[in-house]
């Protein structure tokens, strides 16, 4: 039965909205049926397109993803039939939408029930270079744009784009199938996914770019996959990175302020953080270090815990942080974590030794282009006096910065150093 709509702008608004919160998964569901990337993209874009003109006349339908997902695969077998080289194929492909319904109903049970996490283990085939795995899921699957997945690997869009193109002609000219791996192939996958899913967390948590410091639709879906893949393979990184994400999520209401601008941690109203999302971080934390088969994200996410434990931000246990990144850094060594333990470091032992933690990571030069580096950089300088030093931090932040809370925050930062006296650090 079709709902109805009161106006052809409600009608749109509602669409708009679908795209936006379902695209990715009904892409995932028709590349599932279609087995091709690029054909699911196209017959998904028109079937929206089709729901746009024909819901304002009928209604929205009782199921609309369902539907959209019916338009599409027919959608797609008309483009098939309308392309002579593909006659024999587009028989083959109408041929098996007729039984997948059916087929896919008796596999429920015993195989993945999700078709974006299912999806998301096919582009991790151990066939595709690891390099390629993660950045080719997240645009494919997860709809991250090229630039935010740039943003995330620290390498520049074109090198990105190119690496998805390879990684999609990969697929093609090597045959790889849109198949279902089965649960005994699961595990060799498991790195790879747990990447993609902690990635996409994290461009939910923190935007890299835009005028939101968050965006929940993509923290939301991280966190609902986790717990999908948690089911799936009871596996205590599988564990740890579910606790992380809740751990992180669970101040999302305290991140930033009526106006959208940065509140930085130690200046949270923790009465706002969730208290269940962060217990059950703290259990699925425990469960995993008990296993002591844990690995990075699962001390991410005791890091996160510490945090969660402070009652205020004096409270914070500093030697502890520490601890735990010196044993990540021993585990995966990464100049990201060298940078977020020289933070630590500063915190439990003064701003000058993390400074020269933070001078000695940006001498080396692989983070000249992260503005986060040149941020915490600033900061410390603020809290040293050293301002003419900090003034020239912040504004080399500013020229990297792509979000524009983070913008407004270092700006506000910036010019509050041009006054008689600077403000003190909180």
């Amino acid at each position: 039965m079709s709902q109805p709509i009161s106006a052809a702008g409600g009608t749109r608004h509602f669409v708009e909205k679908l795209y936006h919160e379902e695209s990715r998964r009904i892409f995932a569901t028709l590349v599932r049926l279609l087995k091709d990337f690029d054909l699911a993209e196209e017959a998904m874009h028109e079937a929206f397109a089709v729901a746009m003109k024909q819901w304002e006349v009928e209604g929205i339908p009782a199921n609309p993803r369902a539907w959209l997902i019916s338009t599409g695969r027919f959608k797609a077998i008309d483009m098939l039939r309308r392309s002579q080289r593909q006659v024999a194929r587009c028989q083959e492909i109408a041929h098996h939408l007729e039984e997948i319904a059916d087929a896919n109903d008796a596999k429920a049970d015993s195989e993945i029930e999700d078709d974006r996490l299912r999806l998301i283990f096919t582009c991790c085939h151990p066939a595709i270079a690891p390099e390629i795995q993660v950045p080719l899921t997240l645009r494919e699957v997860c709809g991250l744009t090229t630039d935010e997945i740039a943003h995330a690997f620290l390498t520049r869009p074109v090198t990105m784009a190119q690496r998805i193109v390879r990684g999609k002609a990969k697929i093609r000219d090597a045959g790889i199938p849109y198949v279902i791996p089965r649960l005994v192939d699961l595990p060799e996958r498991l790195d790879a996914v747990l990447s993609v899913i902690y990635l996409v967390f994290n461009e939910g948590y923190s935007a890299s770019s835009g005028n939101r410091v968050t965006r929940a639709d993509l923290s939301g879906e991280a966190i609902r996959l986790g717990r999908l893949l948690l089911e799936l393979l009871p596996d205590p990184e599988a564990a740890g990175l579910l606790a992380l994400m809740l751990l992180q999520e669970s101040r999302r209401m305290a991140r930033s302020n009526t106006s959208g601008d940065i509140v930085l941690l130690e200046d949270q109203d923790r009465s706002l953080w969730n208290r269940e999302a962060i217990e059950e971080g703290r259990r699925l934390v425990q469960q995993a270090l008990i296993s002591r088969r844990f690995g990075v994200y699962t001390i991410q996410a005791a890091i996160a815990a510490v945090h969660a434990d402070a009652g205020t931000a004096s409270a914070t246990d500093w030697r502890e942080i520490v601890a735990l990144y010196d044993l990540l850094l021993r585990l995966s060594p990464s100049v990201i974590v060298e940078l977020n333990r020289a933070v630590a470091v500063a915190m439990r032992d003064g701003p000058e030794v993390g400074l020269s933690l933070i001078d000695t990571i940006l001498d080396r030069g692989e983070l000249n282009e992260y503005h986060l580096a040149h941020a915490a950089k600033a900061d410390l300088l603020r809290r040293l006096g050293r301002v003419t030093e900090a003034r020239s931090a912040y504004r080399q932040a500013l020229q990297l910065v792509k979000q524009d809370p983070e913008r407004r925050f270092l700006q506000q930062r910036l010019e509050s150093l041009s006054e008689p006296r600077s403000k003190p650090f909180n």
